[in-house]
């Protein structure tokens, strides 16, 4: 009976080491890069998250926090573009960010989430008049480089 009790607990045991193997495997699957400090919005702070999925696209997932209004820029801005570089195109518009503050906070906060069928090798963020301009300005908010 006690042999019985003992293969048991070892099979749990077992189960349970690789579950924690898988889920780290997959989790590590992602890289998550922090954006360099910027020098329009110094307070700024963020994340850029890069996943390949099961369909072989990129999820690209941005968190920003500390932001400022576009409008309190100088000069006053819009919109804040997300602007991704690949190998095989230079620079492509991926969407624009509405920043929001919660109930309790005046922190100016923002997620963005899409997906791309080519891997990307720079994500950088702008402040622009129009958040459907074609190329981005002189203003870079903060960049990060895979």
């Amino acid at each position: 009976m006690n042999t019985k009790i003992q293969t048991t607990l070892i099979q749990n045991i077992f189960l349970c080491l690789i579950g924690i193997i898988t889920i780290f495997l997959f989790e590590s699957c992602a890289r998550k890069i922090a954006f360099q400090a910027s020098t329009i919005v110094p307070g700024a702070e963020g994340t850029v998250k890069v996943k390949k999925d099961n369909n072989s696209n990129y999820t690209i997932h941005v968190e920003l926090s500390n932001l400022a209004e576009p409008t309190k820029l100088e000069p006053a801005m819009k919109t804040y573009v997300i602007w991704m570089e690949t190998e095989q195109e230079p620079v492509k518009n991926i969407g624009q960010i509405n920043s929001s503050s919660n109930f309790l906070s005046k922190r100016l906060t923002a997620s963005f989430e899409t997906v791309s069928s080519i891997k990307p090798t720079r994500i950088f963020i702008t402040a622009e008049d129009v958040g459907t301009i074609q190329y981005p300005g002189t203003k870079i908010l903060t960049t990060t480089n895979f």
